[in-house]
């Protein structure tokens, strides 16, 4: 279920970027402030402002408590996730590429980074914890096989007893007398073994990059958003100032 909610949200953000290049085959500069294109856009409107629920909710204990007894907080980050993605394609159709203004191309603009910002975090970084801990969990076994391969080796070198007995077995004759040789078998596996753990630790140390880069993404986030809310707002006031042609 979680993986086919990651392929329907890829998909509208697939769309969301292309939605844009359709200036170059159809523009409409009529259509925003039409009757169909202001039902649109309202919708996109109400849609993009519908995540500050979620964060409202998250952000108030008494609300957060109230409300995750009838829906839980899962639910209502997939309605989070959902309309911010929709409300911006409504927002693009309602605008029927029509790119002119400054607003216009800094409202596109934001929206479209808004809803990569969420993306990223919502689902890229996810999949990289996931595969930092996946690649963490064959390091450890890895190592443990590189100890015990090194345990059989050192073993087969040094075969002589333990204790007082193997102490003068030692003493008595040369090293080169008592000490056996590690098969080439066993020494290709630890080679194996140690050219395995180098190439994990060097996926763990790239992937751990990666996560702390795309670590920053909730500040920008968050700041892209509350630069989206202002333009729509200015937007809003524009369309009512300047007057709605479908309005009697």
């Amino acid at each position: 279920m979680q993986e086919r909610g990651s392929l329907a949200v890829g998909g509208l953000v697939v769309l969301l970027l292309l939605l844009p290049l359709g200036y170059l085959v159809h523009v409409s500069p009529r259509f925003p402030g039409s009757l169909a294109g202001s039902l649109l856009g309202i919708a996109g409107a109400v849609l993009m402002l519908a995540p500050l629920l979620y964060v409202v909710i998250k952000r108030v204990p008494v609300l957060k408590a109230h409300v995750t007894r009838r829906v839980s907080m899962r639910t209502l980050l997939a309605w989070h996730v959902y309309a911010g993605v929709l409300g911006p394609i409504l927002g693009l159709l309602h605008a029927a590429h029509k790119f002119r203004s400054p607003l216009g191309v800094s409202l596109t603009g934001m929206m479209l980074v808004v809803v990569l910002t969420g993306y990223v975090g919502r689902y890229l970084l996810a999949r990289i914890a996931a595969a930092v801990q996946g690649e963490r969990s064959d390091l450890a076994a890895l190592t443990a096989a590189f100890d015990r391969a090194s345990s059989e080796i050192e073993a087969a070198r040094d075969p002589s007893p333990a204790g007082a007995r193997g102490w003068l077995t030692r003493l008595v004759f040369a090293p080169a007398e008592s000490a056996g040789s590690a098969p080439a078998a066993d020494l290709g596996r630890l080679v194996e073994v140690a050219d395995a753990m180098a190439n994990v630790e060097a996926a763990v140390r790239n992937e751990e990059v990666m996560r702390d880069f795309f670590g920053k993404w909730l500040p920008l986030h968050i700041l892209v958003a509350i630069l989206l809310y202002g333009l729509l707002v200015l937007h809003i006031w524009s369309g009512i100032y300047y007057g709605l042609r479908w309005l009697p």
